[in-house]
């Protein structure tokens, strides 16, 4: 293919609530638009985004899917790129989303127009507002029993405010979906249900005159909004002559003045066309989408501001990467600055190592095609760098800057897994660090206690899936016990300990005293390490081994073997010997000293709170808040929404567990939740105990008799 110039590149993520019909809208739209001969459908796998195995048995996306069409903007014969970013939209996969969406310049919220806004809408808003990018509603399941665009967008209005605007009005309802009319150009657009996607253009008929010339006015007043001259010749005229409209709604989109709200029925392929020429038309392309850079990685050194431009030296990010069994490792990066070609070596500024970048691809679902080049903007793939993965930077050796990567949410539950076999052990450390190369939104550890490999995600779904994928990509086997819990340990009180380590041998001995103060710090701090010595009570380098030993015990906990957190050790005295002492024994000194400490300060036990939100049907609204109380869940809220209603609740992760099947026989299926994790909080001292007596069981640890 072509080699796309910046002007002529749009990058849009498709984003919104699970079930939304996102990855089918992303289909219809690449057979419109010619560039797939097939006419994918995710009921039968056939979808060009979702061709991972576990996405097409699960029918629901997982992770980032990426293809591109071309299609030309109103008045002109060249097409523009419109690469497309099929992002998941189930709350167990929505970290994904937040990591892919970066490399967007736009986003397209999908909302179905039979349930209208939903708890996933209004997190890709608030992803659209950290990214500062501008987005427009598309209401999908337009030809659905009971679908209203009325009533559609009355909820989007109530939830995102007076700047939601129709760019379209439907002509017919449900089965009878056969249309829209463009209240820009204020023509009707026909199509012929599950045809080729194309528009037949007529007038407005006469029925939907007076509806559609009420919504342009409407649509103008907000566009003009601010500017006196169009304002002025709106109310002369009675209207604004489509070729200034047309730019007129496209600054008025990149300005983020408005939201406009279009319509399709992905389905049956109504309204495709006219979407393609939305995108092409009214979103922006890369460089008017601001992007700042640093001097030194980490987002908080000196900013360094770099234009999509060809010109500019060259720089690309790394946003996604998948572990091919086949391939091998995949990046698909976003050229920042600067123009890559073929057989360029790149240097990795976050590993300071160069990386030649031989067969540039760009992306169609699961297919990879060659090109010579990308320029600025622009948004490719590259199979089998040495070293780089999600989150990085490359570029021009002589011109480094770093580009952030998404700030994503711990996970939010634990599970411990088990190889079924000895081969299975022996492919597990490469298959999971592959998985692991891929979802920035996992974590992996070994329990040095129990010696247990622990697997943290975003949800019991996430972690089922991972254990799928080891399975069919690797031929790894695990079994998968039940959630566990990460609580840490604190304290509430203030301690003066003092740890002392003294062995006589024959030869060297090992002597090493410390003397440290403890205190609680707020929550969320972890541990802070204060250097208080003077005079030389202990020698400067061997004070860092005091804290290794203090840090260490923090990590193996006290209570009950869970990682101790917030609190401050300030080291003030202790003593050396100029033969005996060493590292190890101050080391040791330090550990022996936190674990002395720990006796007097209190210690208590911690638990994960998380933030909940449960949509469903009013009328289950006081069963969801009764069960959510009972669940030691504080509600925060709850607002209505048409006949639907949001409950807000933070509930302790530990009563969370089986909530997903709770909820599902609650509401006979009918609603869905989001968790993320808000903060961590005591446990009730009752609880506490029981936790701790059963962790100690199963650690095979001596009870300890202190205050929870």
């Amino acid at each position: 293919m072509k080699a796309y110039l910046t002007k002529d590149i749009r990058n849009v993520g498709i984003v919104g609530h699970g079930g939304t019909g996102k990855t089918q809208l992303v289909s219809s739209l690449l057979f419109t638009a010619g560039t797939t001969p097939r006419f994918g459908k995710v009921a039968d796998g056939s979808s060009t985004t979702d061709w991972d195995e576990e996405e097409i048995a699960r029918k629901l996306s997982i992770q980032t899917g990426l293809a591109y069409a071309e299609w030309p903007a109103t008045g002109s014969s060249e097409k523009v790129k419109i690469n497309l970013l099929d992002l998941p939209g189930y709350s167990t996969f929505i970290t994904e989303t937040k990591a892919s969406l970066i490399a967007a310049d736009a986003a397209l919220i999908a909302v179905d127009a039979h349930v209208g806004a939903q708890v996933t809408t209004e997190k890709v808003w608030d992803y659209c507002m950290e990214y500062d990018i501008p987005r427009a509603f598309v209401l999908t399941w337009m030809d659905r029993e009971l679908a209203s665009f009325e009533r559609s967008m009355e909820s989007l209005e109530q939830t995102f405010g007076r700047t939601v605007v129709a760019l379209q009005l439907p002509i017919g309802t449900e089965r009878g979906f056969r249309g829209v009319i463009d209240l820009v150009a204020m023509k009707a657009h026909f199509y012929k249900p599950d045809g080729d996607g194309q528009a037949t253009i007529e007038e407005i008929p006469a029925a939907l005159a007076g509806e559609a010339k009420e919504a342009h006015e409407k649509l103008v007043e907000m566009i003009a909004e601010g500017d006196d001259a169009m304002m002025e010749e709106f109310f002369r005229e009675g209207t604004i002559p489509i070729h200034d409209l047309i730019p007129a709604v496209r600054r008025a989109i990149v300005a983020e003045k408005i939201v406009p709200v279009l319509l399709v029925s992905a389905l049956r392929n109504v309204g495709t066309a006219s979407l393609l020429t939305f995108l092409a038309d009214a979103f922006p392309h890369p460089d008017e989408h601001a992007q700042v850079g640093f001097k030194e990685p980490g987002g908080k050194s000196e900013r360094v501001e770099r234009k999509y431009d060809d010109a500019q030296p060259l720089s690309l990010f790394v946003f996604k990467t998948l572990a091919d069994p086949f391939a091998g490792r995949i990046n698909y990066f976003k050229v920042k600055s600067g123009v890559l070609k073929n057989d360029a070596t790149l240097s990795n500024y976050n590993r300071n190592l160069p990386e030649r970048f031989q067969h540039i691809q760009v992306v169609q679902g699961k297919q990879l095609s060659e090109v010579a080049e990308l320029h600025a903007g622009d948004i490719g793939a590259i199979a089998k760098l040495k070293e780089t993965t999600t989150g990085e930077t490359l570029g021009d050796k002589a011109a480094p800057i770093y580009y952030s990567p998404a700030q994503l949410p711990e996970p939010s539950i634990t599970f411990a897994i088990e190889p079924k076999t000895r081969a299975d052990e022996d492919r597990f450390g490469v298959a999971i660090h592959k998985i692991l190369e891929e979802d920035p939104a996992l974590r992996f550890a070994r329990d040095p206690q129990t010696k247990e490999f622990l697997l943290s995600g975003s949800g019991q779904q996430h972690i089922e899936v991972v254990v799928a994928k080891l399975h069919k990509r690797y031929h790894v086997d695990l079994t998968l016990k039940p959630p566990k819990v990460p609580y840490r340990e604190t304290i509430r009180g203030k301690a003066d300990a003092e740890g002392k380590h003294k062995k006589q041998t024959g030869g060297h001995g090992q002597f090493g005293v410390c003397r440290i103060k403890m205190e609680p710090l707020p929550r969320g701090q972890g541990i802070e390490f204060v250097d208080d010595i003077f005079g030389g009570a202990i020698p400067n380098n061997w004070i860092p081994s005091v804290e290794k030993g203090i840090r260490d015990s923090a990590a193996r906990g006290y209570l009950a073997g869970f990682p101790v957190t917030d609190f401050r050790v300030s080291l003030y005295d202790g003593k050396y010997h100029d033969v005996d002492s060493s590292d190890m024994a101050f080391k040791i000194a330090g550990s022996l000293a936190f674990k002395e400490a720990m006796k007097q300060a209190r210690p208590a036990l911690l638990e994960p709170v998380m933030n909940v939100e449960v949509y469903a049907p009013d009328q289950y609204s006081g069963d969801l808040m009764g069960d959510l109380s009972s669940r030691r869940g504080r509600i925060s809220g709850s607002e209505v929404r048409g006949h639907n209603v949001i409950v807000k609740a933070q509930v302790p992760l530990a009563e969370m567990l089986s909530y997903a099947t709770d909820l599902t026989s609650m509401t006979q299926g009918r609603a869905t939740y989001s968790m993320e994790f808000s903060h961590y909080d005591y446990v009730p001292p009752e609880l506490a105990e029981k936790v701790i007596a059963a962790e100690k069981a199963k650690r095979g640890l001596e009870p300890v008799e202190e205050e929870v």
